[in-house]
């Protein structure tokens, strides 16, 4: 297989959902990172309403819930990252506030200016990052705040390689100063962004899937799809290893301004 050549939006979405049912994380970050994000957060409070698009498993939603005050509701296209959510949720007593439910990022269940909070963890780019805040927009009070880690390039030149892997994947991958000035059109005020540190990728995310492939490819032993899906995400591994010094993720803060 010509790794180069195939993009993650070939695999089975299921396939690849199983795949990161298995970890702990579905995406680089830490907690440590999501609570300097919630630093920048100063008007929440028992009765504040946040959403967490994208959630996955809930790893950084469980993080918030426990340093953070109001009700947070985890929205995921798929169902057996809801399942895992709200045991988790029951794990550390928190399913009095905390709920995990299935559901689009571009249909959202609440009422217009509802939520004190949106945060997405890695996971806009699923809708595109500059629809995503358009249209998470109207769903945020005035003074509200969007918090949303980002695919971004850290140079405006870097080598062919990375730079053809990631416009196959996710071809709005920009610059921070272009993602901060979405923001501001889109009717934000930049309160804060930050580069996630490189722990963020390997100690949290990588060198954990290490053991997760091993047992998926186990399970799987002979399935070409399975074996093809395993090699692309160590190849992504690979590049990211080989060119971090010109991409990773960045947190983005920003706070809802009256229209």
């Amino acid at each position: 297989m010509n790794n180069e050549n195939k993009t993650i939006h070939e695999f089975d979405f299921s396939l690849i959902c199983e795949y990161f049912l298995n970890a702990e994380r579905q995406g680089p970050g830490s907690p440590e990172v999501t609570l300097k994000a919630l630093s920048f957060i100063d008007n929440l409070t028992d009765r504040s309403l946040i959403a967490d698009m994208g959630c996955g498993t809930g790893g950084q939603t469980m993080v918030l819930a426990q340093h953070a005050p109001g009700r947070i509701t985890g929205l995921d296209l798929f169902p057996g990252f809801i399942d895992q959510f709200n045991c988790n949720a029951m794990k550390l007593n928190l399913q009095d506030r905390v709920r995990g439910i299935i559901g689009s990022m571009d249909d959202l269940p609440f009422q217009k200016e509802e939520l004190d909070l949106i945060w997405s963890e890695g996971a806009i780019y699923n809708i595109g990052f500059e629809r995503g805040i358009n249209l998470w927009h109207v769903y945020l009070k005035t003074g509200g705040y969007l918090v949303v880690s980002e695919s971004s390039w850290f140079t405006d030149e870097r080598p062919e390689e990375i730079n053809d892997f990631w416009m196959g994947i996710y071809p709005e991958m920009d610059t921070i100063p272009n993602k901060v000035a979405q923001i501001q059109k889109a009717g934000y005020i930049p309160v804060a962004c930050f580069i996630l540190p490189e722990n963020c990728w390997t100690e949290h995310f990588y060198e954990p899937l290490v053991a997760v492939q091993e047992k998926f490819l186990e399970k799987y032993k002979g399935n070409k799809t399975a074996e093809e899906y395993i090699a692309w995400e160590r190849y992504e591994a690979e590049l990211y290893y080989k060119y971090k010094e010109f991409y990773g993720y960045v947190f983005y803060i920003a706070k809802k301004i009256a229209q």
